[in-house]
């Protein structure tokens, strides 16, 4: 029998040992305990994912949790779900689908209309390296859904946000920024032969553009924007890159991702960390990896193309240069 107990314990050394090297490089949970009770909180695409497990660490901290989803059912399910494993009944589904301009208005017009208030947008919704797609106004998908959508969103409610300061926005970019280029000449790729994963950068380099360009413009408002990357989780996200398409893929690289992917629940803990930490209350226009603030790309952090990107994506869904149009508003321009 003892002969047994030294391999038996070499193993289990290893093992936690291996699960502690991923729970480091995942970044951990995060590390405030901050509370926020009675504070209504947004969260775009929670039905699954990031997003989902966003929304249920905000409801277990005290929130009036609104999840924002395309799909209602599988929206009206994860708040079910919240709400049965949090104990707090102020977990709701309301529909929005970012890849329509009229959804995005109609859910911001109902927003207003019957919130008192809303102090955390968590912009978290995506779409990576789709096929092909455009969004019901014609905007490539990735750029439409990533940015555009989120963009107009978020000037909608910037009105109410402001009136509940201090808030806070926070926009779901991604590492993958630092290989994008915001290509003006064909932003919705209708010249160009299609490359999903260059249009995949490209909305996620907007995100923080628009995050830089945002904080500047809210400086004095008591809301704050800051941009972050979560890290790689196994979320519904990646269904179309194929990295567990075949078995050899899954059989090489299945430790690989075992040690660098991230669950679910470690992805949402920055986006947790941002929404509710006291130490980051007026800290704005910033990118974070993971919990620790950090320089993004170059392009990331030039002004002239946050505002070129500003002023164009206005124009692409319908906004007033010298303010925001109304909410419900007339056709909007393709």
């Amino acid at each position: 029998m003892n002969r047994y107990l030294l391999p038996l314990s070499v193993l289990g050394t290893a093992v936690g040992g291996a699960v502690l090297l991923r729970d480091y490089i995942a970044g951990g949970a995060c590390p405030s305990k901050a509370t926020i009770p009675g504070k209504t909180v947004i969260v775009t695409g929670a039905n699954t994912g990031i997003g989902k497990q966003t929304a249920l660490e905000l409801a277990r901290r005290g929130g009036n949790i609104i999840l924002a989803c395309r799909d209602m059912e599988k929206c009206e399910a994860a708040a079910k779900e919240i709400r049965g494993e949090t104990l707090n009944h102020r977990v709701s589904a309301w529909h929005l689908d970012l890849a329509s301009l009229k959804s995005i208005r109609e859910f911001a017009a109902k927003i207003i209309e019957e919130e008192e208030q809303v102090h955390i947008l968590v912009n978290n919704a995506a779409v990576m390296r789709c096929p092909h797609w455009t969004t019901k106004d014609g905007f490539e998908m990735q750029f439409g859904v990533n940015h555009l959508g989120h963009f107009l969103l978020t000037n909608l409610l910037l009105d109410k946000l402001k009136a509940s300061a201090p808030s806070r926005i926070i926009n779901l970019s991604s590492l993958a920024h630092v290989a994008g280029h915001i290509d003006f000449d064909d932003l919705n790729w209708e010249k160009r032969k299609y490359d999903t994963k260059a249009a995949y950068c490209q909305s996620k380099l907007a995100v923080i553009l628009f995050t830089k360009e945002l904080s500047r413009r809210l400086q004095g408002t008591g809301v704050t924007v800051n941009a972050l990357h979560p890290g790689v989780a196994r979320t519904e996200l990646g269904r179309h890159t194929g990295m567990h398409s075949s078995a050899f893929s899954s059989f090489t690289l299945g430790p690989i991702f075992w040690l660098l992917v991230k669950s679910p629940q470690l992805a949402a803990q920055p986006s947790t960390y941002l929404a509710v930490a006291e130490e980051l209350e007026g800290v704005s226009g910033k990118y974070f990896d993971g919990l620790k603030e950090k320089a993004p790309a170059p392009e990331a952090e030039d002004e002239e193309v946050a505002q070129r990107l500003w002023a164009e994506s206005a124009r692409l869904v319908g906004l007033e240069m010298s303010g925001v149009s109304s909410v419900r508003g007339q056709p909007l321009p393709k």
